[in-house]
């Protein structure tokens, strides 16, 4: 385990190397500051022994001003060293943060099936935020203070022995009671952790699906629960309190202790006429002490700083060090699709050894119209999820325009496929926005004609701001079917070789439907188009409709050839769920 803290250090501080100069000057600031902090308790020493005994006034008042100036130049110093050390780990913790981020952007969607989002979301903030404490709280502080704690201890033997003997009897007790403190908060930090991560994970899902808790009326439920999780977060944090609340008022005695016996043994040694101890000498052992077990004590609570760091960056860098990349082997660059499409044999599975596509065999020519119909299941959806490579298949091979797609540069590939979803994603920002996605080849007149063209300029006109109109989280403003438009001139301005509409229709009001039956035939004209769909009229316009059962191509055919069929399982499809809808 100290192997692994020890290596997951090391791995931060790689982190510092862009930033050598000022860690360096950081090292130079801890070394002036013990030097300091060591050097005004002396000063005192001098001060009583040679001018407040002496009743020198003149060497008084000059020595006091250059007490002075040496606390001057320790306030100037502990300013820079606070300043540039958490200045230094912010800036670490933000190249992480940047790593951490563009590595969860290419994780591959298999990933995302397994992790929860809210344990991600705690990497990339608070555990993040953790990191930085290392530098500002924990590491600079902690080599700060055992340096400071070294000069100190030997301008103590330098001054008085005897006394300093009395000083170090002290000391292992201290430390012990440090030990102990430290590996008691170590587990309790490991477990303040784990509770953070499960609390981030269920707020963020019941937020995100607060839509589902409110109707099906499961308030008082999710509330029991959070309570629950809630309750061990607290108690996690109670027991880290309890720690603390031991071990400082231990350290506040054997400190006092100390101190006590110090003043005894050298008010004694100076009734009794020692001349190895001066008042001098009691003076500053006053604060020697106090600078020596300051420190000391604190150093368990810097040690758990750090070691809470330390903790969040072994975190981090698993996510970090993940090998859930889409393997980008493609070197093709692929510009503009023709657009045949050949599923060759495809088999996929999303957990191994079950099967969802059972050696799929699709030829859809270039600029054709194909729909997809069958039951939930039966791997619709998968098909486009594998020609966008957001999996791998375990073996056939898909190609486009005669070409392995597994041969194309993923961004590529991508950017020549649009695809519209059932459950459109809305980002927090302005309709612009969520239509080019921040794309600076797409100006704002291509946006507006595009929208003229399909026929939804006046409903983004209607809203307040027009095109400005922040749509808030998700897109709440707005309604499915304003959504649903949304999502389709996001596909136009794309200006994809193919598109794919997945569901896009399923659950829009009667005007969203036509206005977008409106934008279907202008994006599926002249290119390759795959359309998932319970609406009638898309499926019937279709220039083949592919039917789907349990991972497998059933059917084949026009609408009108597959009613043909008797017994066939698209009529019965149709039968059971189109035929109310056309008024048949």
């Amino acid at each position: 385990m100290k192997r692994i803290k020890s290596i997951s250090l090391q791995k931060v501080l790689q982190y510092a190397k862009p930033y050598q100069k000022r860690f360096n000057w950081v090292i130079v600031f801890a070394i002036s500051l013990s030097a300091f902090a060591a050097l005004r308790p002396y000063m005192l020493k001098q001060t009583v022994d040679s001018y407040v005994q002496h009743q020198d006034k003149y060497g008084l008042l000059i020595y006091v001003g250059l007490m002075g100036l040496v606390l001057i130049f320790e306030v100037v110093s502990q300013f820079f060293f606070t300043y540039w050390a958490s200045w230094l780990g912010q800036d670490i913790v933000k190249d992480m943060r940047q790593n951490l981020f563009n590595k969860i952007l290419s994780f591959r969607m298999r990933y995302f099936d397994n992790e929860p989002v809210g344990k991600l979301v705690t990497r990339a903030v608070s555990d993040i935020e953790s990191i930085a404490s290392i530098f500002s709280q924990g590491l600079f502080m902690i080599v700060s203070d055992l340096l400071k704690m070294l000069v100190v201890l030997g301008i103590m033997f330098y001054m008085n022995w005897k006394l300093s003997c009395i000083v170090i009897i002290g000391m292992p007790v201290l430390v012990y009671a440090t030990r102990i403190f430290q590996l008691k908060m170590k587990s309790a930090f490991q477990e303040v952790r784990t509770q953070i991560a499960n609390l981030n994970t269920f707020v963020q899902e019941r937020i995100t699906g607060m839509k589902i808790v409110q109707l099906f009326t499961r308030e008082d439920i999710e509330y029991e629960k959070f309570k629950e999780i809630n309750e061990k977060h607290n108690k996690a944090w109670l027991k880290n309190i309890l720690y603390n609340s031991i071990f400082f008022p231990i350290a506040d005695i054997i400190s006092s202790l100390t101190l006590g016996f110090v003043i005894w043994y050298g008010g004694m040694s100076i009734v009794e006429g020692d001349n190895l101890t001066s008042f001098g000498d009691l003076f500053a052992y006053t604060m020697l002490i106090s600078i020596l077990f300051n420190p000391l004590r604190q150093i368990a609570d810097k040690f758990n700083v750090m070691q809470m760091g330390i903790i969040a960056a072994e975190r981090v860098f698993t996510v970090l060090e993940t090998e859930e990349n889409m393997d980008e082997r493609g070197t093709l660059e692929a510009f503009q699709f023709r657009g045949n499409i050949e599923f060759k044999d495809v088999r996929f599975s999303y957990i191994k050894d079950i099967e969802v596509l059972k050696g799929i065999n699709l030829q859809i020519e270039a600029g054709k119209t194909i729909a997809i119909v069958g039951s939930s299941g039966a791997g619709k959806s998968t098909i486009i999820n594998l020609l966008n490579r957001f999996y791998e298949i375990d073996s056939g091979e898909i190609k486009i325009d005669n070409i392995n797609i597994d041969h194309f540069t993923l961004s590529s590939l991508r950017k020549q496929i649009a695809v519209v979803l059932q459950d459109v994603f809305l980002f927090s920002d302005t309709i612009y926005n969520n239509i080019t996605l921040h794309n600076p080849d797409i100006s704002k007149e291509q946006v507006i004609a595009a929208a003229k063209k399909i026929g939804i300029h006046d409903f983004i006109k209607s809203l307040p701001e027009g095109y400005n109109y922040n749509v808030k989280e998700r897109g709440v403003t707005l309604s499915s079917g304003q959504r649903q438009l949304i999502a389709f001139l996001r596909a136009y301005v794309s200006n994809p070789s193919i598109l794919i509409l997945d569901e896009a229709t399923s659950s829009v009001d009667t005007h969203s439907e036509e206005l977008i039956q409106k934008a279907t035939d202008y994006l599926t004209k002249d290119r390759t188009s795959i359309i998932i769909a319970h609406r009638l009229a898309t499926i019937i316009n279709a220039d083949e409709i592919i039917v789907m059962d349990k991972g497998q191509v059933v059917e084949k055919g026009s609408h009108k050839q597959l009613l043909e069929i008797e017994t066939g399982y698209y009529k019965n499809l149709y039968e059971a769920q189109f035929k109310i809808a056309e008024g048949a």
